[in-house]
């Protein structure tokens, strides 16, 4: 007996639509990767064959924000996809205004929950934010830039 998954690759690959296999491993490592808060605003929405990521975001906003972030963002999926064998890290990433999917409770409870954010990641995200002028996103970036960096070091 066949897998369906098998089936619908076949058929994607057939009609000219990737494999989501690496989509999917990139949408999985995303929370991690960029933090909760960005990952509440922005979400991995397709991979293209040049190896570009396009990602949606909640706001022109955002995505103008994220897309300054963008070396920062691709470093956070390149470490945690890292260590995941025949993942696919993106080259290059492109922000646009988009449906994002809602957070489960549980995710944003356990994320919350699991990881300290030192001082020394709080001036840091600080220092990353600084430029950005809308003062709710200077702090939202802040807080995801430190969430970040925070986790990178403990290892989690």
């Amino acid at each position: 007996m066949q897998r369906l998954g098998d089936d619908a690759r076949r058929l994607l690959a057939a009609s000219g639509i990737p494999d989501p296999g690496p989509l999917e491993a990139i949408a999985t490592a995303w929370p991690e990767a960029v933090g909760a808060a960005v990952a509440r605003s922005a979400w991995p929405r397709r991979l293209t064959r040049d190896g570009t990521l396009h990602v949606a975001t909640v706001s022109s906003t955002w995505a103008f924000e994220l897309d300054r972030l963008a070396p920062e963002l691709l470093g956070g999926i390149a470490r945690v996809l890292g260590s995941v064998p025949g993942a696919v890290v993106p080259a290059s990433v492109r922000f646009a205004p988009g449906p994002v999917p809602e957070p489960s409770p549980e995710a944003h409870s356990a994320t919350a929950t699991r990881l300290t954010v030192d001082a020394t990641a709080v001036e840091e995200g600080a220092e990353i934010a600084a430029s950005i002028a809308d003062a709710e996103m200077r702090e939202l970036v802040a807080r995801a830039a430190a969430a970040s960096l925070a986790r990178a070091r403990s290892g989690a």
